[in-house]
């Protein structure tokens, strides 16, 4: 058997965009709790004095490449769900005796969440612009989408390396709440790091999340607090280990 099945992969890709795709309530759930914080924050703190702000940058300029960044972390690490789904329904356990590697199934399912949260986050995107957000520079879309693909890979093989740690989708999904708050607040998503208190900055920058956004900002907005080689640095390292750890973690998992 080898290492990876190109086959598998594609094959575990395709039913998870498909399933996302048959299930509109998912997509537009998965849109609602973006767009408040961004209707909320962008518009009632939009008028106020945000501390460590880039000067001639308006706050939902600021705020919308960390919405993004959000709906990609919701919408990646909630991926990890849909394997605890899969073993309630004994899906899972068909696909570990299945003559495909472990490392092909974790493999497909970081391609095809990955894939879903980039959907969202590019929804998120489209409808920001409505409400204000204009792009930089429309030739930076394809260094977005970078940034976008390295935030997917790292947060979904975050996900599956939480999931296979839990036999219950109620205690993973309560888990993954308590993480991803701390995250989204801890990346200068919603306000710069310099506005923290300086106890919980150095946090911040072992956040991966906080080079995403930064990330996302320097190619939307056209102002950033790192280099962009800092960033995507950071990004691929995260990605790295994250997927090691999920095909890891993912090995253990019995087939039961």
């Amino acid at each position: 058997m080898s290492l990876v099945d190109p086959l598998g992969v594609y094959g575990l890709w395709l039913r998870d965009v498909k399933r996302f795709l048959r299930t509109p309530s998912q997509i537009i759930g998965s849109l609602v709790f973006p767009l408040v914080f961004l209707v909320l924050l962008g518009f009632g703190l939009g008028g106020g004095a945000i501390p460590g702000l880039p000067e001639g940058v308006a706050y939902l300029q600021y705020l919308v490449p960390g919405i993004v960044g959000f709906t990609m972390l919701f919408g990646a690490s909630i991926a990890g769900i849909s394997i605890l789904s899969d073993q309630d329904v004994g899906f899972l356990k068909e696909i570990l005796v299945a003559p495909v590697s472990r490392t092909s199934i974790v493999l497909g399912r970081i391609a095809g969440g990955s894939t879903t949260a980039i959907v969202q986050a590019v929804l998120i995107l489209a409808i920001s612009i409505p409400l204000g957000f204009e792009l930089a520079d429309w030739l930076s879309l394809p260094l977005a989408a970078v940034f976008l693909v390295l935030i997917a890979v790292t947060f979904v093989g975050f996900g599956i390396a939480l999931a296979s740690q839990f036999s219950d989708s109620e205690g993973f999904s309560l888990i993954v709440q308590f993480v991803i708050f701390p995250l989204f607040v801890l990346s200068g998503a919603i306000v710069p790091i310099e506005g923290l208190p300086e106890l919980i900055q150095p946090l911040a920058y072992i956040n991966p999340l906080t080079y995403g956004v930064d990330g996302l900002r320097a190619a939307l907005v056209g102002t950033s607090t790192y280099p962009l080689v800092v960033n995507f640095g950071a990004l691929v390292a995260s990605s790295v280990v994250m997927v090691g750890l999920g095909a890891y973690l993912f090995e253990r998992v019995e087939a039961v």
